[in-house]
This record gives C-alpha cells, structure tokens and sequence, in this order.
C-alpha cells in the first residue's frame, strides 16, 4: 500500500506540471521581458514552502545569468526592503495569493518602483489583482492525504520558475550574450566546474609533461617519465612536432616482447599518432575522448602540431567525482 500511495503522489505531482504547460500565455512571454530587461536585480519572496521554493529559483536565476536574491517577506518589512530599487523586479509566490506577509509586501514594493511578477493559483487575491504581471498556477490539488500540505502545489511553482529562468537563459544563449564560458565562471567549484574548465587550465606544463625527442633511446624515456611523476611523455621529431606518445602500457607491452630499453629507439616503442586535444576545448569534451578510447593520457598540442602539455585522466576526474 505504501508503495502504491507513493506512486499516486509521483503521479499527481507530474499530473500537475503538466498542466501548467497548457496555461502558459503572452503574461509568461510579458514576464520573460520584464525579465531581460531587468537593469537591477531579480528579487524572489515567498512565506512558508513557497518561500522555500523561491529560493531555489533565486539560486536558478543567478547562476544562469540573471542577479538575483530571495527576501524573506516578513524580513523586508523589518529593514530588507532597502534591498529593493526601482530598478528591481521582484517575483512573490503565493499559492493562496492573500498570504499575510505577501499582501502586506505588495504596496511598499510598488512605492519603490519595483515590478511584481506575481505566482499564484488565485487572480483575484491580493496578489493576483496587484502584480504588473500574473502568471497562473491554477487550482491544484495538493498530493498529500489530508489535501492540506503544500506538494503539487510548490511542484508547480518550481516548474514554472524553472521554465522562467531557463527561458530567459535560452534568449541570451541565442543572442550570444551567455555561454558555457559564462556558466563555468559561476561554477568554479567541484567537478562541475572542472567540467567547464577549457583544457589549457588543468593540463600538466612543463617540466610536469616531459616531451623526448624520437632518437631517444626507451630508458631515457623511462626516466623523464619518472622524474616527473607523469604517466606518459610526448614524442616529437626534429622540428618539435608530435609523432608519439610514450605511456606506461607502451612500456609493459614492450617489456613483454623483450625490448631492450637501453639501446632500443624510442621510435620502436611508442604509439604513433596519438589522440591529442586542443587547449581551448572544453575539459568534459576531452574527458569523453579518455574515455571513449580507455585512455589515460591525452596529449595538447597547438595549431602547428607542437606540444603544449599533457591533460590526465586522473587530474579531470579527481579520483572519481565525475563517476
């Protein structure tokens, strides 16, 4: 039985949001310009769950592109509404609409100057009567058992807030003022924004991706390798392009058909023409390369064909965070 209850809760929830899809009219689109055209910042209120979920959209909003921040509405009446100009936008979620803290907010807002994108299920509430701009939930009703605590409802809050930001973020992605660059830059953290990162930021330099030249005899190799804690090294001809790579495997399979490391050109144990990335590409796009291709070392060269560093697996995936 529980198990079937928690289903019907899934379903009610995605019955929901679904049907909020079908009230979308020219307010969403009226909102979303409002929106764009913001020169402050994007204010996000709301009491109780609803409020909660404001917070989330506030989170949404800023990390795609759009300054914004959450009041908590019976805060703003106690000194926050100086956090508010004219230039604002603020957005108030109110299932009901007549929330104490949400009707007693509409008035100082407006004597500010800020615009009101109001979220509820009633128009004729409070809040649906004195926003700029309604944007309508509907009736819904809640999935919990006693048809009291807000679940479907704050569902669909979200869903609406997420159309709002993401489709504000799809109009400056196509107008080219927001891109993954800009996305990374607020996501400097984790591996989301190693993710993010352009390959020129995270690969080993230097003394760190040793570079032999193809008349190197294999232990010399061997031991630039080892000198620099590295897992590979890159291998070039006499005009300092790459023909190789040297990596740990390369050895053990040489060893197995007895090469002798001290007098065998390297030329005779090296992979030929190997995968190599660009610095500018995406860190997730050479990540998919490691992996399509069961490799741990990927060289970075240049236009000209020149090595500029080595981009590791280990160093990309942080021991396994991207897992």
């Amino acid at each position: 039985m529980s198990l079937e209850y928690a289903r019907e809760v899934i379903k009610a929830e995605a019955e929901a949001v679904r049907g909020i899809a079908g009230l979308l009219d020219h307010r969403f689109l009226e909102a979303l310009d409002i929106l764009l055209s913001c020169k402050g910042k994007v204010v996000l209120t709301g009491m109780g769950k609803a409020g909660l979920i404001a917070e989330k959209i506030s989170s949404t909003l800023a990390s795609t592109g759009t300054p914004s921040l959450f009041i908590h509405p019976a805060e703003a009446r106690h000194g926050d509404l100086g956090r508010i100009s004219g230039s604002d936008v603020v957005i108030m979620l109110s299932n009901s609409g007549a929330s104490e803290e949400i009707a007693n907010l509409i008035a100082p807002v407006k004597k500010i100057g800020a615009k009101i994108i109001g979220i509820t299920a009633h128009e004729n509430s409070p809040l649906g009567s004195n926003c700029d701009i309604l944007l309508p939930i509907g009736h819904i009703e809640e999935a919990c058992p006693l048809k009291l605590a807000p679940s479907a409802s704050t569902t669909v809050m979200l869903a609406l807030g997420d159309a709002l930001a993401l489709t504000a973020l799809n109009r400056r992605c196509e107008n080219g003022t927001f891109g993954t660059e800009d996305y990374a830059a607020f996501h400097p953290g984790g591996s989301l924004g190693r993710s993010l990162m352009k390959v020129g930021e995270l690969m080993r330099k230097g003394d760190a991706a040793p570079v032999m030249t193809e008349n190197s005899v294999v232990i010399d190799v061997v031991q630039a390798i080892t000198k620099a804690r590295a897992g590979a090294a890159v291998i070039v001809d006499d005009k300092g392009v790459m023909t190789g790579i040297f990596t740990d495997g390369d050895l053990r399979r040489y060893v197995q058909k007895d090469g002798d490391l001290r007098t065998d050109s390297i030329k005779d144990a090296m992979t030929k023409n190997p995968k190599s990335v660009s610095a500018d590409m995406l860190v997730a796009e050479a990540l998919s390369i490691l992996k399509k291709y069961k490799i741990g070392e990927l060289p970075v060269t240049g236009e000209n064909g020149k090595p500029l560093g080595m981009v590791n697996l280990k160093d990309i995936t942080g021991f396994g965070e991207f897992e």
